[in-house]
């Protein structure tokens, strides 16, 4: 039975019994990378990016700068997280069927702001503003909207039993990817933005934008072009 806890996610096998030492050792070292990051962010809100360095987060984490790097092979990746991917991917792939996918992707991150930000809508806010406002982040940025987009692709084709690598889903996701980076944009520039609103205006906006319309029936009529008008009138015979 998989379970989750929000704000740090956790998706593991419930069973019977002690746990075992590798779970304390997983928890030991999840608290230990969150610490890391959440000083890092601290720091980087405070005193800039540029002007903090890795031997400052260590120290305010109470960790050694080789811990650090056990953790993160440079400070841009500190910025990044992927930990709540494994709860979006699953929400993806349990929307109900009748959803097209661009519906099924936003009410599947809806949900999961929702569950997420009463816990961790600061450090979000921070990493999202950090990411627009960091020159040197901006590459990061694009790894990381790539790796969404294949997240998006692959829970769309489990959803829909479909090849992974299938064309279909892989576009699907790109444009899902755009309308949710326009929304943590639009997030990031207020203070006290409701983030699940603006997705699920995005989204919803994505759809209208998407749907298919009726013809129009006066543009789809026959226009002639005022050359072929003037051909198809009698010529004058000269005298």
């Amino acid at each position: 039975m998989a379970r989750y806890r929000f704000g740090t996610f956790e998706c593991r096998e419930c069973g019977v019994g002690a746990v075992t030492n590798d779970d304390w050792r997983s928890r030991k070292k999840a608290a230990t990378r969150r610490s890391i990051q959440e000083h890092a962010l601290r720091l980087f809100a405070e005193n800039g990016y540029d002007n903090t360095t890795v031997e400052d987060i260590a120290a305010a984490a109470g960790v050694s700068h080789m811990t650090f790097f056990r953790y993160f092979p440079r400070k841009e990746n500190v910025v990044q997280t992927r930990e709540y991917d494994p709860m979006i991917e699953e929400l993806i792939i349990d929307r109900p069927p009748h959803e097209s996918p661009l519906a099924a992707i936003g009410a599947a991150l809806s949900t999961s702001m929702a569950a997420i930000l009463p816990t961790d809508r600061q450090r979000i806010l921070t990493r999202v503003r950090l990411m627009m406002s960091t020159p040197q982040l901006r590459a990061l940025q694009l790894i990381a909207m790539d790796e969404t987009r294949d997240l998006f692709a692959r829970s769309l084709a489990r959803r829909n039993g479909q090849a992974q690598g299938d064309f279909v889903p892989a576009v699907h996701a790109r444009v899902a990817v755009a309308v949710f980076v326009a929304a943590l944009e639009a997030w990031a520039q207020t203070d006290d933005g409701d983030l699940v609103a603006i997705v699920e205006s995005a989204f919803s906006a994505a759809e209208t934008a998407t749907a298919s319309q009726p013809p129009d029936p006066v543009s789809s009529r026959t226009i002639r072009s005022p050359r072929s008008a003037r051909v198809a009138e009698p010529q004058r015979r000269s005298m």
